[in-house]
């Protein structure tokens, strides 16, 4: 019950200097914050995409979001393009707004079903703004456009940015390599040993090691549930490209024999990455096959990176919580890993052991991070799992067994067209429909309460729901041209 004065970061890149960033912008009267990192270690830079809660977070932190996307490159994004994942020749958008209207007896997906099986219903995707936008490349961020928007950014320079913010508001930075951590002895961490000897001492602890999970594995021993049986992916190789034409506001996800390639486009560069199986494809055949579909000059060399899909058993263990890929890994098909490391900073502000570590804290803590990571976990296995190609890779991933979690909810919608999201949930039911209709699962009946609409009344509506998003989009510049207009020409590297 030791109380919490010092609080100690280990380790920088994203997940470091996020969390720095909130403690010292939210708790700088109250505690002391140091981070530990060595500029030997680089940031693995996979996420260069992020979605929407992005922005409240920044509020939290006090960004300024002009400011922030001169300084990361940063360009905007409406959604993610999957193309090939339920048949090599289709593809379609997951996108952050909202469709139609709903009602509080049924969403507006089941007034889409209805109107379709009369005949009188345009895609789903039409009656959705951010959707129409992001197919036409057109954005624009408040107040001229209500949007629901995201960022691509550069990874490096947004820790840099994070970094630069948090040394002005006093945060302490200690460079050099942690080579352990030592306990105390009622088994808690007291101090990071450095390689130079220094000890670096606190009384809590946040374990940014990446993969390595120095503290929250090597030292405290926490276990690691292994979720390759779900999602077999394992390998992603990134690479760096020169923009050769204007940047589209979402992310592409091209689906491949053994898995998929990213293309994220900022202001100055393109971000790109092919995730694969290696039971399925060598690393040097990955690479090529990388390589051969980019466009641009290549701007640095390609990294391997090897992940093993899985979460730790307690994200929060005596006095110290893992952040990011310490804690446990998605693979950034739905752009959730920063995500999952803002949504754990606010939860940890929000149970902060000022008084000293409890039991039922940590508790509430791990119960709260396992369904929010099971959730993010369940919406990946859906875009693989449900899919019309004849690939192994993808028969495999089509036959197997299924969580219960997400077998109930394939069920539901399937027999009855039911989405749903809970309350410690992400992903909007919005977000569930359009992804279930993309990997062509339609539902066998809906909710018939459109049928209680006078005759004509719903072909009216729908029809009324889509020149009102023709005209929003219509009136919205395009992409490249609102990045324009802010002044932001791209940063020299």
């Amino acid at each position: 019950m030791r109380p919490v004065r010092r609080v100690v970061i280990a380790g920088g890149g994203t997940a470091g200097w996020l969390a720095a960033a909130i403690l010292t912008r939210q708790l700088g009267a109250l505690i002391e914050v140091t981070l530990v990192e060595s500029e030997e270690i680089g940031t693995v830079g996979v996420g260069e995409s992020t979605i929407p809660t992005v922005r409240a977070f920044h509020q939290l932190i006090g960004i300024d979001e002009q400011d922030f996307v001169r300084a990361t490159g940063a360009s905007y994004k409406l959604g993610i393009s999957f193309e090939g994942w339920s048949r090599p020749d289709e593809h379609y958008l997951h996108s952050f707004g909202t469709l139609g209207r709903s009602t509080w007896m049924a969403d507006f997906h089941h007034f889409w079903l209805e109107a379709r099986a009369q005949g009188v219903a345009d895609e789903i995707g039409a009656y959705c703004v951010e959707h129409e936008a992001a197919r036409a490349g057109r954005f624009a961020g408040p107040p001229a456009a209500a949007l629901n928007y995201a960022f691509h950014f550069d990874a490096a320079r947004y820790a840099r940015y994070l970094r630069e913010r948090c040394e002005s508001d006093g945060l302490v930075r200690i460079q050099g390599r942690i080579e352990r951590a030592e306990r105390d002895a009622s088994g808690n961490i007291a101090a990071l040993v450095m390689a130079d000897g220094r000890r670096v001492q606190g009384d809590f602890f946040l374990d940014c090691t990446g993969f390595r999970a120095l503290l929250i594995g090597e030292t405290l021993g926490v276990g690691y549930e292994d979720w390759t049986d779900w999602l077999p992916t394992d390998r992603a190789i990134a690479v760096q490209t020169a923009a050769t034409g204007p940047a589209v506001p979402y992310t592409r996800a091209i689906a491949h024999d053994a898995g998929w390639q990213w293309r994220i486009p900022l202001q100055h560069r393109v971000g790109n990455g092919i995730v694969y199986s290696s039971a399925y494809l060598s690393d040097d055949a990955a690479r090529a096959r990388l390589l051969d579909k980019i466009d641009g000059e290549v701007l640095i060399e390609p990294r391997l990176i090897r992940f093993r899909t899985g979460r730790r058993e307690r994200a929060w263990e005596r006095n110290c919580v893992a952040l990011s890929l310490a804690g446990g890994f998605v693979e950034p098909l739905e752009s959730t890993s920063i995500h999952l490391i803002m949504i754990a900073l606010t939860r940890l502000l929000q149970l902060f052991p000022y008084d000293g570590v409890t039991e039922s804290l940590a508790a509430r803590f791990n119960d709260m991070a396992r369904r929010e990571i099971e959730g993010v976990r369940d919406f990946i296995i859906l875009h693989y799992h449900v899919n019309q190609r004849d690939e192994p890779f993808w028969q495999r991933l089509r036959d197997m067994p299924l969580p219960d979690s997400l077998a109930a909810r394939l069920a539901l919608f399937r027999e009855g067209a039911q989405a749903f999201q809970a309350s410690d949930e992400l992903f909007t039911v919005t977000s569930w429909v359009q992804v279930l209709l993309g990997q062509r699962l339609m539902p066998e009946a809906h909710n018939r309460v459109a049928r209680l609409m006078p005759p004509g009344r719903l072909a009216a509506t729908l029809a009324e729901l889509g020149r009102d998003v023709t005209r929003q989009v219509a009136a919205l510049p395009t992409h490249q041209q609102y990045l324009d207009r802010l002044g932001m020409p791209a940063p020299a590297e």
